[in-house]
């Protein structure tokens, strides 16, 4: 309990996210509808990011409520951010962030998901 207390000092960093995910998928949805070629990475980026800001900012309310918000907030965000830096990054260098980023970041949202479900179903 104490290290979900301690993350209370990076609960603000939800809110920050929240609204990066919400502005920049709308801009990389609005990018993807002009793109043209084969490879159109910013759709999936702009999916991802546009369906976890409300999430993200849910687990931001429900601090009060739930232990693990704050957690599963910040593992979520993690996700998010290296899951679409790195497509973005692809999509306009043709270069990874680094070696297994993306991959990294969806392990990271699935891991963010599984425990939010473990914390409401032992609830």
């Amino acid at each position: 309990m104490a290290l979900l207390s301690s993350l209370d000092v990076l609960r603000p960093a939800l809110l920050l996210t929240t609204g990066l995910f919400g502005a920049s998928g709308v801009g990389m949805a609005a990018a993807a509808a002009h793109m043209s070629g084969t490879i159109n990475l910013l759709q999936p980026a702009s999916f991802i990011a546009l369906c976890h800001a409300p999430a993200v900012l849910a687990l931001y309310l429900a601090h009060e409520k739930l232990p693990t918000a704050t957690l599963c907030g910040l593992i979520l965000s993690f996700g998010v951010l290296l899951f679409c830096g790195d497509l973005v990054m692809k999509q306009f260098t043709g270069a990874s962030l680094f070696p297994m980023a993306a991959p990294i970041g969806g392990i990271s949202l699935i891991i963010g998901w599984m425990t939010l479900t473990a914390t409401l179903f032992l609830m």
